[in-house]
């Protein structure tokens, strides 16, 4: 099968494209990225320039009937549909005008259409480590004869060359576990352990005796420094008196929800209870801290797509949103996003509006996102963002 001269690839935009607000901004949060500086005329200069004249509509020809004969053959229906879904998507006339190469220090020095994984550039996704198999072995000779006979005496009466090519795609040449030769355990550059204690006395700065016992004892369960712990924004949300009956009487203790964040992409929750108000906020604080976990963030600034949470009667939706939407949302969740470091988002509260549910719910939904690159990995493909790669990020 003969390629077109200058064949397009059929990605998958990893983000919705959401329409511009046109509104007026009447929320009282402010917003933390304005609107795009438009274009002066140098600017427009320069990225005519850095546009290849040379690639014009008529390059991004479509397939001939023989290109959709070979597609025919090596294609399901299903997957055909898909390339003919993509062809049709993709205007000629957008990739001519969008089309450009890459100047800057980080441009890739070579043409790629990223439909394949690198080895040496991409990080490669690790298989389990259930796939190991101590007792796996390459089949003797005896073994293969025996299942290449087997082949022939299951063949059909009018075998074709597609069946062979399928034996040989799916035969196996060592015994064991499949996933063990489909998938091996690869050993190379494993990441770097967890818990060894000489990375975490590391953290303990040289002012050890002048930090208090909590201070210290949370520096060396999160391996922070004690500057890393104080930079971290800590909000307390919820703080109220509880009462405890016994058969002593009735026990008083004040209660405190902390969060806590480095509005880089970490987020934690805390909560603690002591009869002192003092007491049960550090405790608060330091169960917050403990609490770290990363949140995905879509060009550090808002969620992937539509995510939903549920804390008991509390159902609510998180939902992202274009560049300078800012922050519409109720102030728990409000703080939320600013502890996490989200800067464009829209959130709507269903049933119940507990505050402590309410916090809990946005946490829940917040780490729950899959990412493209998680979906993509399911589904054994790679993912491409098509504005970013394919436009520059101009659409």
């Amino acid at each position: 099968m003969n390629a077109p001269s200058f064949p397009r690839y059929v990605v998958l935009n990893s983000a919705r494209l959401c329409r511009p607000c046109l509104r007026r901004h009447l929320h009282a949060s402010t917003r933390v990225q304005g609107d795009p500086e438009p274009p002066t005329s140098t600017k427009r200069q320069s990225q005519k320039k850095s546009r290849d004249a040379s690639i014009t509509p008529s390059l991004f020809k479509p397939y001939t009937e023989e290109e959709w004969a070979g597609l025919r053959e090596k294609y399901t229906p299903a997957q055909k549909a898909a390339i003919e879904a993509g062809e049709a998507a993709v205007d000629p006339e957008d990739l001519a005008e969008q089309a450009r190469f890459r100047d800057d220090p980080f441009a890739i020095t070579y043409r790629d259409d990223f439909a394949r994984i690198d080895p040496t550039l991409d990080k490669a996704a690790r298989a389990p480590e259930e796939n190991y198999d101590p007792t796996s072995r390459f089949k003797t000779r005896e073994e293969i004869s025996a299942d290449f006979a087997d082949w022939v005496d299951k063949l059909p009466e009018n075998p074709t060359g597609l069946e062979y090519h399928k034996f040989i795609d799916n035969y196996r040449l060592m015994t064991g576990k499949e996933e063990a030769e489909r998938n091996p355990v690869s050993y190379v550059a494993p990441p770097i352990p967890k818990g060894i204690p000489s990375l975490a006395e590391t953290a303990v700065t040289q002012g050890e005796d002048e930090v208090q016992p909590a201070m210290r004892r949370l520096m060396r369960q999160t391996g922070f420094t004690l500057d890393t712990i104080l930079s971290f924004r800590v909000k307390n949300l919820v703080s109220h008196r509880v009462v405890n009956q016994t058969r002593m009487g009735k026990i008083q203790s004040i209660y405190y929800l902390t969060i806590a964040g480095n509005q880089r992409g970490l987020l934690g929750i805390g909560e603690g209870k002591s009869t002192e108000a003092e007491d049960a906020r550090q405790q608060a604080h330091h169960a917050a801290i403990r609490n770290l976990q990363p949140i995905p963030r879509y060009e550090m600034r808002t969620v992937y797509g539509d995510v939903k949470g549920k804390v008991g009667a509390v159902e609510l939706e998180l939902m992202n949103r274009p560049p300078g939407f800012g922050l519409r949302c109720q102030y728990l969740i409000y703080e939320i996003c600013r502890c996490a470091g989200i800067n464009d988002l829209a959130a709507r509260v269903n049933r119940a509006r507990n505050p402590m549910n309410t916090i809990k719910a946005t946490f829940e939904a917040l780490i729950s996102q899959r990412t493209p690159d998680e979906v993509a990995r399911g589904l054994g493909r790679k993912l491409v963002d098509a504005r970013k790669v394919y436009y520059g990020g101009n659409v």
